[in-house]
């Protein structure tokens, strides 16, 4: 009798074949490995190959004032404008900085809602990269009381 458990390790190996042989060629290229490996926002943003960024009241970013636990911080980027490539959500002070890459199309409303790691209190960055080659951003400050990750 199969378990459920060994149920989703076969389906997990099969998924890893199939993005292995070029099936699914985009799983390939998803991580951009040098940008999450920077320990400074300019350094990601360099190697993801974004403009250097504007601040932009187009772009939200909603977080805690404060976080009890850096483990678990509940953030929200927004923009309403078109034409959105991707969404970053960036941490000042992190090990690394870049915390996630969400890819976006024009069938995609440009509205993220996640949750990050945090190792200390540090601005919390919300950039949207548009198509037309404009990077924008918004801040905020999320003070942690107990860091999350080191």
């Amino acid at each position: 009798m199969q378990t459920r458990r060994d149920t989703l390790k076969h389906g997990a190996m099969v998924l890893g074949l199939l993005a292995g042989s070029g099936l699914f060629p985009h799983y390939a290229q998803a991580m951009n490995k040098s940008a999450f490996d920077a320990k400074s926002i300019n350094d990601a943003l360099k190697a993801l190959g974004t403009a250097a960024p504007v601040e932009s009241k187009d772009v939200s970013i909603t977080a805690p004032d404060v976080a009890e636990n850096g483990a678990s911080v509940q953030v929200t980027t927004a923009t309403a404008l078109s034409g959105v490539k991707q969404l970053l959500i960036l941490a000042e002070k992190n090990p690394t900085a870049l915390v996630a890459v969400f890819n976006m199309t024009d069938s995609i409303e440009p509205s993220i809602t996640t949750r990050i790691k945090m190792a200390q209190t540090s601005n919390v960055f919300a950039v949207a990269v548009l198509n037309n080659g404009r990077t924008l951003f918004a801040k905020k400050e999320v003070i942690v009381t107990l860091g999350g990750c080191g």
